[in-house]
């Protein structure tokens, strides 16, 4: 089964960087990522009770940890979950 997770910056500073994630724009929960202690925070969940929420967290958070690892904490404005 394939999977896809929008994710949309929505701000950044030194210590953190909060995500909208989502299967669409208009469907998006809101996932927080500290930059310090590598802790995922979800904000928002999605709110759409039909759609599995912890599904989509989950891959947000991988996306989030390939760009502070392996791109070298470089967040883009736009960016997905792709598999």
């Amino acid at each position: 089964m394939a999977s896809y997770v929008l994710l949309l910056k929505e701000y950044e500073t030194d210590e953190i960087v909060v995500y909208r994630f989502g299967p669409n724009e208009n469907v998006m929960g809101k996932i927080e990522l500290n930059k310090l202690t590598k802790k995922f925070t979800e904000l928002e969940a999605m709110p759409d009770p039909n759609i599995p929420s912890q599904f989509y967290f989950d891959r947000a958070a991988q996306k989030l940890a390939e760009c502070l690892i392996r791109k070298g904490g470089k967040f883009p404005e736009r960016t997905a979950f792709e598999s």
